[in-house]
């Protein structure tokens, strides 16, 4: 019993080993462009590790780098595109492995839309006036629009690989613009003490209880 104890035990230990290989993972993600036919890279691609929260986007050249392990997922994702996912194999025996994706289009059909035109500019007028909206409809619209759900939706909702490089750039000018000096002080600044006081008395500041 001792003995398949320690069998078992040294065949786990092996298993652990061989699925906590880590592994430098980069490559280029390209597409082929519609006009000339040409492969060209992709950038702000999205390419995450399935089931993790590692992941990382690809440059304007298609670059990207990121560390994973054996039998990882990697999914290559981007709006309009096909989301691809690759395996890493379980063979692998160096600590870098390089990779070339190509994403294709993703052809969505939509519903047909009807353009009906109006005789005048005043029948529209009326027309939509007379529209019969009901009141679940209304409420749901208020309910949508709140204060507090736009709120919400500002806070929860992640923003997307291109809002991420669109920040991670303008923080890149913002330094580049006072580099190598001193960047003026809020302190006299009367607009950002007019934001704070405002955001003070709507409690802004106040902890929220945990439901």
């Amino acid at each position: 019993m001792v003995f398949i104890s320690m069998m078992a035990s040294l065949s786990y230990a092996q298993q652990k080993n061989n699925n906590d290989f880590a592994i430098q993972f980069s490559g280029v993600v390209v597409t082929e462009d519609e006009k000339s036919g040409d492969i060209i890279p992709l950038p702000y691609t999205n390419i995450a590790v399935k089931g993790t929260s590692r992941g990382t986007i690809s440059a304007l050249d298609g670059f990207f780098s990121l560390v994973a392990l054996r039998g990882d997922t990697i999914s290559f994702s981007y709006l309009g595109y096909q989301t691809v996912e690759y395996i890493l194999p379980d063979s692998l025996d160096k600590h870098f492995y390089s990779y070339y994706q190509i994403m294709s289009k993703d052809d969505i059909l939509l519903p047909e839309a009807v353009i009906y035109p109006w005789p005048s500019r005043e029948y529209f007028k009326q027309e939509f006036l007379a529209m019969d909206v009901n009141n679940e409809l209304q409420q749901k619209a208020r309910e949508n629009l709140a204060e507090e759900v736009l709120r919400k939706m500002i806070n929860e909702v992640p923003a997307d690989a291109n809002e991420a490089i669109d920040l991670h750039l303008r923080q890149q000018a913002q330094a580049a613009t006072w580099n190598g000096q001193f960047r003026p002080m809020k302190i006299f600044d009367l607009v950002s003490w007019q934001k704070f006081i405002k955001a003070w008395k709507n409690g802004d500041f106040k902890k929220k209880k945990k439901k």
